[in-house]
């Protein structure tokens, strides 16, 4: 019950939580471009400021956008799906005596 509480703060407060969000990024690019080695990177990519918090942001945003696509798509159903009365889909068997 907690859980939903926390959400609900967050949920109410969306603007200071991205804000919170890009200012942590921020403070990760400013430390990775001040205090990383980079003597031993293995492409010039890595090289640039801030490349792996940047790539894990997009990484992490791509794979909440692709789910809930995926999930809107056809993967998610009703709410009432299973309260619906059991109305046969399936096409009706003719039984001759």
């Amino acid at each position: 019950m907690r859980l939903v509480k926390l959400i609900e703060f967050l949920r109410n407060r969306l603007k200071t939580v991205i804000w919170a969000c890009l200012v942590v990024l921020g403070l990760l690019i400013l430390v990775d471009a001040l205090f990383v080695n980079k003597e031993h990177a293995h492409t010039a990519l890595e090289r640039l400021p801030g490349f792996w918090s940047v790539y894990g942001f997009i990484g992490c945003a791509l794979i909440v956008i692709v789910s809930k696509w995926y999930g809107h798509s056809g993967i998610m159903t009703r709410e009432d799906y299973y309260d619906a009365p059991a109305a046969s889909t399936a096409p009706e068997v003719s039984r001759h005596d």
